[in-house]
């Protein structure tokens, strides 16, 4: 039991020093300041049925300084709560802005890869860079400006710039931190960058990217047609097509507020964690090593105390110290919340896994859709 102990320790202090030399080290952080790009640049905005949170996305893109050939082109994905006529609205008769009416996906298509690539296809022709954006993402003043920076300074075809999550309930501080702990802390960054694998990639597809040039040579979202994940698949289709891609700390540049409710969330994860794993098996044999890195330490100190195992109960409280520890320098890395929510740690691993067998059950019953339309 003490050997046990001791390697479940040993192996989450190793896991956690990985965290922190990827935030400390490997992370890229473009600044928040202000900077001027002179490329001209496209800003593409997906929305379907929105009109709940459109206007302070909208409102910041009409804002972006420092791009003085910014167009943006939003595409009204079958909307049925008035957002197309919101965003007359919201622009009025600005000139950048122009407003498409989206066609339902064809066959072998899902909904948002289909609206990207409409809108793809209808930006300036004279856009060297185009930067998708989630209506559920406000961005600061020089955001897409430092966002484009940093891509050609980083020499990369795509960067995927996370944005600061924004946490008001409970599930949300127990959930979505995961998102950035999880790449922070099992994806080596600078391989990823470096390495041409298309398995060692990653992407948030809330604020992306992209080099126009590179983005066509992936076959741009054509490539992900069917993808729930189209985010991480064109990453993956850069890398195969001769690109590299980058994770930016996006914090500075925007902030997202992905659901307002439980239901919301719990969908939302549901849909797409099964694309994440892949093969059930895979999926099963990572989240039992997750629970068993970072749920069960805490467990098993309480037994260990309880049988007069001084030692094994040492070790394993070390071991939820240090899983404690990597969550909190996770979420200081990137702009999140860490204290005290990082203490309840064991239990985000939890409903990470009861999420992930939700998201194989129902997609084995045929019963996964997001607003509306099928995802499986």
């Amino acid at each position: 039991m003490t050997v046990a102990a001791l390697v479940l320790a040993v192996a989450v202090v190793v896991l956690t020093a990985h965290t922190w030399v990827n935030a400390g080290r490997w992370l890229r952080r473009p600044t928040g300041g202000p900077v001027a790009v002179t490329e001209p640049v496209a800003v593409l905005l997906p929305l379907r049925d929105e009109a709940d949170r459109l206007t302070p996305c909208l409102r910041a893109l009409l804002a972006q300084q420092g791009v003085p050939g910014l167009r943006i082109v939003v595409l009204d994905d079958g909307s049925t709560d008035g957002t197309a006529e919101l965003v007359r609205a919201v622009a009025g008769d600005d000139p950048r802005v122009t407003l498409l009416s989206g066609v339902a996906p064809p066959p072998g298509w899902l909904g948002k890869p289909y609206a990207c690539h409409q809108l793809a296809g209808r930006a300036d022709p004279a856009a060297t860079a185009l930067a998708f954006v989630d209506a559920d993402v406000v961005l600061t003043p020089y955001a897409v400006a430092a966002a484009v920076t940093e891509l050609r300074a980083a020499g990369v075809t795509l960067l995927s710039a996370y944005p600061r999550i924004l946490v008001r309930t409970a599930a949300d501080r127990l959930v979505q931190p995961l998102l950035q702990w999880l790449w922070l802390t099992f994806l080596p960054l600078r391989a990823m960058e470096r390495s041409a694998r298309p398995s060692l990639a990653a992407a948030g597809g809330q604020f992306l990217v992209v080099d126009r040039a590179g983005y066509a040579r992936a076959g741009g979202h054509a490539a992900v047609a069917d993808q729930v994940l189209e985010d991480i698949g064109l990453a993956r289709a850069v890398k195969r097509s001769g690109g590299r891609i980058a994770l930016a700390d996006g914090s500075r540049l925007a902030a997202c507020r992905m659901y307002e409710t439980w239901p919301q969330l719990r969908d939302g994860y549901t849909k797409s964690l099964w694309a994440t794993f892949g093969h059930p098996g895979a999926a099963a044999t990572v989240v039992t090593l997750l629970l068993l890195l970072y749920t069960a330490p805490p467990l098993v100190t309480v037994v260990a105390l309880a049988a007069g195992a001084p030692v094994v109960a040492g070790l394993a409280a070390a071991a939820y110290a240090a899983g404690v520890a990597g969550r909190v320098r996770s979420a200081r890395a990137t702009g999140g919340r860490a204290w005290p929510d990082a203490l309840a740690h064991p239990v985000s691993v939890v409903v990470l896994g009861w999420l992930t067998l939700r998201s194989y059950h129902l997609r084995k019953r045929r019963r996964l859709s997001w607003r509306g339309r099928p995802v499986s």
